[in-house]
């Protein structure tokens, strides 16, 4: 007799992740072509200055959210928390939609960015649940590549939406009521672990918890190990990577397409396909870093199948971004920026699995804590770039931010040597 196949409820569950990342970055990035609408301006009687501030509050409180976000997910699980964060960001959607000033913009873009905070914290821990050890990094890369996808397709639906079909507030609710449908088929398709899903069966949840305890309930639980955290100098070092990173990385989704017209002279129709091909870069590399850690953890072990994609992408990325001192055409710039967008999402899945190994069931809140200090990098660099081009950028180059991107990225790189997911955080899995 034959022996029982597993069934395939793990893939539905990465598939479903996988959406909400999508749905994450599009309700994320659409509000940035909305606020260039004049439309949108002269109906909240907004300044230049007060948009920038509607659009960093976002990423303050996204920053501020991840800890006590993830730390719920681990404490009630990823399915009820998930799908309420999901409700509440989408709600939030549709709230902006109906705001009438700075004010109430500001209490709901606030709003989103905590709900939003717990998103990828959740998904995190829930990957460490449905994924053998072997293919977290793919799991991982897979999930992530949704949020990608979802800011590449954002731009261009919004402004169709826009353009042909609808108002700016219209959208908005368009949105928040997609989301809310989504919310609703993660709560149908999802449970806390394979044990709990019906349609999983034996021979499934033995490959995806083979070696690893049977999860605990949240009354068994230990105390969150804030001491340990606390006292990793290889988590430390991780949060010092990903705050690096974010300051690299953001340019290209925040001053690139002001670069591309204002010193390369680019028409704005070409440099919006410049800045799509640069995302476009990062999509495929953050689909190959899945497999890449997971290859690498299998010859090399866990610590340096982690950390070596993270030493290499990011001074890859700072010889990328050096290079563009000497490079004169836009097409050329534009080919480098690639290789950075390709090589900051190659690590990516290494980052998401390495707090899985370390994390335990603590993962999504350590996931969090990490991702915390890589966002207050982001919230940092869009103000930072103008402060340095003013005071430092005498011939107008934009040299100088190229300079302080590439300091981000050798920050992570050397940060990355002492990276061990050898090294658990707490109770070991």
């Amino acid at each position: 007799m034959s022996p029982v196949k597993p069934t395939q409820v793990r893939h539905t569950i990465v598939a479903v992740t996988t959406l909400t990342a999508v749905l994450l970055y599009l309700d994320r990035v659409c509000i940035a072509e909305i606020a260039k609408l004049d439309e949108f301006k002269q109906s909240m009687g907004l300044t230049g200055q007060q948009t920038g501030y509607v659009i960093s509050s976002f990423f303050f409180a996204y920053a501020l959210g991840q800890v006590p976000a993830g730390w719920l997910a681990d404490k009630f699980g990823a399915r009820g928390m998930m799908t309420f964060y999901i409700a509440l960001w989408s709600l939030c959607t549709a709230l902006t939609g109906f705001a009438g000033g700075f004010v109430s913009l500001i209490i709901a873009r606030m709003g989103f960015g905590l709900a939003q905070a717990g998103a990828y914290p959740a998904s995190n821990g829930l990957v460490r649940l449905w994924t053998p050890l072997a293919a977290r990094g793919k799991a991982s890369s897979i999930v992530s590549l949704g949020g990608r996808l979802g800011g590449a397709i954002a731009p261009a639906l919004t402004a169709w939406l826009l353009k042909d079909l609808l108002g700016w507030r219209t959208v908005l609710l368009l949105y928040g009521v997609s989301g809310l449908l989504v919310a609703g088929v993660f709560w149908w398709l999802f449970r806390n672990s394979p044990v709990e899903h019906p349609m999983c069966n034996e021979a499934e949840r033995h490959l995806i918890l083979a070696g690893s305890p049977p999860p605990v309930t949240a009354a068994a639980a230990p105390p969150f190990p804030w001491r340990a955290l606390l006292s990793s100098w290889s988590m430390w070092l991780m949060c010092l990577l990903q705050w690096g990173v974010n300051i690299g990385w953001v340019f290209l989704v925040s001053w690139l397409p002001t670069y591309l017209k204002d010193v390369k002279g680019v028409d704005p129709r070409t440099g919006g396909l410049m800045s799509t091909i640069v995302l476009l870069a990062g999509m495929v590399g953050m689909l190959v870093g899945g497999w890449l850690t997971d290859w690498l953890v299998q010859r090399v072990g866990l610590r340096w199948g982690r950390a070596l994609p993270l030493i290499g992408t990011k001074f890859i990325a700072v010889g990328a971004y050096l290079s563009c001192l000497w490079l004169e055409s836009p097409w050329a710039i534009v080919a480098a920026l690639s290789l950075v967008a390709f090589t900051t999402d190659l690590g990516v899945p290494a980052v998401w699995a390495y707090i899985q190994d370390v994390g335990g069931r603590y993962s999504s809140s350590i996931f969090g804590w990490a991702n915390m200090w890589g966002n207050f990098g982001a919230a940092l660099t869009p103000a930072l770039i103008p402060w340095v081009l003013k005071n430092y950028d005498t011939d107008k180059n934009w040299h100088e931010a190229f300079l302080l991107c590439a300091a981000g990225f050798l920050v992570a790189g050397i940060a990355a040597f002492g990276i061990n997911a050898d090294k658990t955080i707490g109770t070991k899995e």
